[in-house]
């Protein structure tokens, strides 16, 4: 843990982890910005810096868990890269994930719209060949976690573990055995929608069986995106705690895969996971704005079932001072400031990822003991 913290506190910002003395080396209060502009440091600004130094001290100790990111695909029209030294034409590198405290990291294995069927299929194992390739390739940065212990593991040795996930339903191509084989490769989270079985009408016979079937083998459901039906058929059925990679509070904005407030208060009942994205269009053009919905999700489904999703390299624009995978500090500093404790941004950060990781482990391996694999077709359920 030595060598994270060591690796963590090296990349952070000049000023903010080593402000200078202003006494000794400053005859006044006026200090110049980055830009070498005179400000006034006065007892506002002293503030700040306190709080961002406490937001840095609390991700040393308690790390992103990040929910979902696009960086799969975004290296996939990339002709080189070194994630490991920087890359500035994507969102996401190393030194800006240590520089930002992240520790754990899904990466999503969506694929572009209109793939169905085998190519759907085969752009999914094209796309986990790829973080297999890039996790390989990294290993000084990078490290594949397919447990909650896994996960802990690479953070020990300093490094970022790599979930793959979430993938697409269409990735199934209808076929249960093709489940089983994407979770034999790694796959720990899978969205339920965009397919026959689960769209706007809610699952199907068929849907409830995949449902059933990612319980089974500790595959975690994701409903960000799926119909108001599907989500809360899934929430009743499911053994195993769901979560939603990238939704917020639709009561603070109005964006079709963000929740209502009873679906949130359903989620804390059933201890499912809703995932905040850091995404201009779902959650506003500030920290604040992510804030308020970090509030909300929180009063309402309860500090056990908020987390974070950067949503980095995504396509999607992001707020101000939380552009990249480096700004979760400041994050961290507006909510300590909101009054949070450190037990429920404990929590926030990386307690509530690993505890619907260890949830799904725990239910799969009793539900192994009383069923068997399922065998059913769609043909055969849905007719």
């Amino acid at each position: 843990m030595a060598d994270l913290q060591d690796e963590l506190h090296a990349t952070a910002e000049v000023g903010e982890l080593d402000r200078p003395d202003v006494e000794g080396e400053f005859e006044s209060d006026v200090l110049e910005d980055e830009h070498g502009l005179a400000v006034d440091a006065g007892p506002e600004g002293d503030a700040a810096d306190d709080t961002l130094v406490r937001a840095h001290a609390l991700l040393a100790a308690h790390p992103v868990a990040d929910g979902y990111s696009g960086l799969p695909w975004a290296l996939r029209h990339l002709p080189w890269y070194d994630l490991e030294l920087g890359e500035s034409t994507i969102d996401t590198d190393v030194p800006r994930l240590r520089e930002g405290h992240v520790g754990a990291l899904f990466w999503s294995l969506h694929l572009s719209e209109g793939l169905v069927g085998e190519r759907a299929v085969g752009a999914t194992l094209e796309q986990l060949d790829l973080v297999r390739t890039v996790v390989e390739a990294h290993p000084e940065g990078l490290r594949m976690a397919h447990s909650a212990a896994q996960v802990t593991d690479a953070r020990n040795c300093g490094r970022v573990a790599v979930l793959l996930g979430p993938a697409a339903a269409a990735a199934l191509d209808d076929s249960l055995g093709i489940l089983r084989a994407l979770h034999s490769l790694g796959l720990r989270v899978l969205t339920l929608s965009g397919a026959s079985w689960a769209g706007k009408n809610g699952l199907t016979r068929f849907g409830e069986e995949v449902v059933r079937e990612t319980n089974r083998i500790g595959v975690l459901v994701d409903l960000s995106g799926a119909s108001d039906a599907t989500v809360r058929r899934a929430l009743t059925i499911s053994k195993s705690p769901v979560v939603f990679t990238r939704s917020a509070a639709r009561d603070l904005r109005p964006h079709p895969a963000n929740l209502p407030d009873d679906v949130l208060v359903e989620l804390g009942a059933t201890k499912g996971l809703c995932l905040v994205p850091l995404t201009a269009e779902q959650t506003g053009p500030s920290v604040r704005d992510v804030a308020d919905h970090l509030d909300h999700v929180r009063a309402l489904a309860g500090p056990e079932c908020v987390g974070l999703s950067g949503t980095y390299d995504s396509g999607a624009a992001h707020p101000q001072d939380l552009s990249d995978a480096s700004g979760y500090p400041r994050l961290v500093a507006e909510l300590l400031g909101r009054g949070w404790s450190e037990s429920d941004l404990a929590l926030l950060t990386w307690g509530n990822v690993q505890r619907v990781l260890r949830s799904a482990d725990f239910t799969a391996r009793a539900a192994r003991s009383r069923r068997e694999p399922s065998t059913a077709k769609i043909a055969e359920l849905d007719g």
